[in-house]
């Protein structure tokens, strides 16, 4: 087949470790363990579609059976066990589907077929896609071969969903999570494509492809390839045929759209939303955009417009900012709880277009909720009373029936009381953190400090010894990742410190290495001093006097010397 009539997803197919994208970590694992020969029995490689887990089980099968090494893998002109291997019709590679070989009889003949050594090549090889969806006796079937198989043979099994797969297993291979691809690496691969293509795709209708692909390199190179097919000769694909062409629609339509829902503009708000409608924008699609604008209304001052996968430019960007300082933290957290529920009714509604539209009119009522004065809660009475009155004049107005506006106020009141508790709540937590002396952290150390002046010695234990801490800033702390470190230590570590300082805290995992834990550096003080007392001459003396003694600890005395 000619290689420039096949589909992008195809043609760019990683055929090397080098050549996946956003799996530097997982990688250089698998090359050290090839190099080393230290090669496990079986490999699990999970993630969500698209990210290389089929790829990278074809490139170890390669890696494993290539004539010319894995130090000089295949890269133009194949081999045959590689070229075999890739066009997947290699002997003593097996290549199958878990969901066309789901009996426990196929894998049984499996094993049979197993008890062989390879015809050609140095391993046989079984590559099992979608490995969840072989049955439950399949699965028990594999497990004493997983575990201790013939030196010839590996397995290597991919799947979107680990959770099916038995945990016994789980247990007997090696474990990759392949992660979605960042946008950043995901932008700069495809643009890259786009020009080897000869493809003319401006920036912002490439950000737009990246987001839709969710972090899918395969789903990115769809998208691409759909561009680039309906671009006539010479012609530039820009951000508003893009969204066109992939079904998306213009933000700033939808903060206008969100501004009139705060204005009270029923009317602009159902025209707008008609409007988004009429170029065949899906409501699924139009509620899942509107949840990632109330997000960056959420957390506009942390982030940047570089930052965001949202195709904000600055205009659209600088108006989100001064639509969040106007609105309450309150009102975002009810609409994304209310749009939520709405993403699950359109799915048993049978005109979501209408559903979408009283949606729209039930958020402007939702606004008016949350604009009640937290003094006009403070009698839950009180309260009840004013919604009444709310509720008589628009039932005067809107002439609803009883029964609506039964139901309404039902809802209404409960909405307040829920307000009403969540504000008695924050007057406790306020009053028990004006009782208190502000605990000041400035540094790593001050932390550690901490943890022991409150007695919890796990999380001072955890610092001490698994922390390989990368930066350490203004409520702001960023430690490598490290397999040792308990699975639940961030959880804990960030409620504690709302607990003692009544501040959030961000604390995340890098990929540096970052510095040495508090321990280490213990170990290599010690090393350090150990080393010095054993050039000194006091040392050589005490050899002279005692031939057999060996200096095997030392102590830093930190007392001052008055003399």
């Amino acid at each position: 087949m000619n290689n420039n009539k096949k589909v992008l997803a195809l043609k760019y197919r990683p055929s090397r470790l080098e050549d996946l994208i956003g799996q530097s970590v997982i990688t250089e694992t698998i090359s050290n363990q090839i190099k080393s020969n230290r090669i496990p029995n079986a490999y699990l490689f999970t993630g969500i579609r698209g990210v290389g887990k089929t790829s990278i089980a074809r490139i170890v099968a390669r890696s494993l059976n290539c004539s010319n090494g894995f130090e000089n893998l295949c890269k133009e002109k194949m081999c045959e066990h590689c070229e075999a291997i890739i066009n997947s019709n290699h002997i003593d590679v097996l290549e199958m589907n878990g969901a066309d070989k789901t009996s426990v009889d196929d894998v049984r003949d499996l094993i049979e077929f197993s008890r062989y050594g390879p015809t050609s090549a140095k391993y046989k090889i079984y590559i099992v896609d979608e490995i969840h969806q072989i049955s439950k006796s399949a699965f028990n079937a594999l497990l004493k071969v997983l575990e201790e198989p013939p030196d010839y043979l590996r397995f290597l099994f991919a799947t979107t969903e680990v959770k099916k797969v038995p945990v016994t297993v789980i247990s007997r291979c090696q474990r990759f999570d392949l992660s979605r691809v960042k946008s950043n690496e995901l932008l700069e691969f495809i643009k890259k494509v786009s020009e080897k293509e000869n493809g003319k795709v401006t920036d912002d209708a490439l950000k737009l492809l990246i987001k839709l692909s969710e972090g899918s390199v395969r789903d990115a190179l769809s998208l691409l390839d759909r561009a680039l097919v309906s671009l006539e000769k010479g012609e530039e694909l820009d951000l508003a045929q893009a969204q066109k062409i992939f079904g998306s629609f213009d933000k700033s339509n939808l903060i206008e759209l969100f501004k009139y829902i705060f204005l009270g503009e029923e009317k602009k708000v159902i025209d707008i939303y008609r409007s988004i409608y009429n170029q065949g924008v899906e409501p699924k699609v139009f509620l899942n955009d509107f949840l990632e604008l109330l997000y960056y209304l959420k957390n506009i001052s942390y982030l940047k417009i570089d930052g965001t996968n949202f195709n904000l430019n600055d205009t659209e960007f600088n108006t989100i900012k001064e639509l969040a300082s106007s609105i309450s933290n309150e009102t975002l957290l009810l609409f994304w709880q209310f749009t939520i529920k709405t993403l699950e009714e359109i799915e048993v509604v049978s005109n979501q277009h209408i559903a979408m539209e009283m949606f729209l009119i039930r958020l402007m009522h939702l606004k008016e909720i949350s604009n009640f004065k937290l003094a006009e809660l403070n009698n839950k009475k009180s309260s009840e009373d004013n919604i009444d009155k709310v509720l008589e004049n628009r039932t005067i107005d809107n002439k609803k029936t009883d029964d609506d506006l039964f139901d309404i106020k039902n809802k209404t009141i409960g909405q307040i009381k829920n307000i009403v508790q969540e504000k008695k709540q924050t007057e406790k937590s306020i009053l028990k953190s004006s009782n208190q002396t502000k605990l000041l952290i400035k540094t790593f150390e001050d932390l550690i400090n901490l943890c022991y002046s409150k007695k919890d010695i796990k999380l001072k234990h955890e610092l001490e010894t698994n922390v390989n801490l990368v930066s350490f800033e203004n409520k702001r702390i960023e430690i490598s990742f490290n397999e040792r470190l308990d699975k639940e230590f961030i959880k804990n570590l960030s409620s504690k410190l709302y607990e003692w300082t009544n501040d959030r805290w961000i604390i995340s995992l890098s990929k540096e290495n970052g510095e040495p834990s508090k321990k280490e550096k213990e170990i290599i003080l010690k090393k350090e001093l150990l080393d010095k007392a054993k050039k000194s001459e006091v040392y050589k003396k005490v050899l002279e006097a005692f031939p057999d003694a060996e200096l095997i600890d030392i102590e830093k005395n930190i007392e001052k010397n008055n003399d």
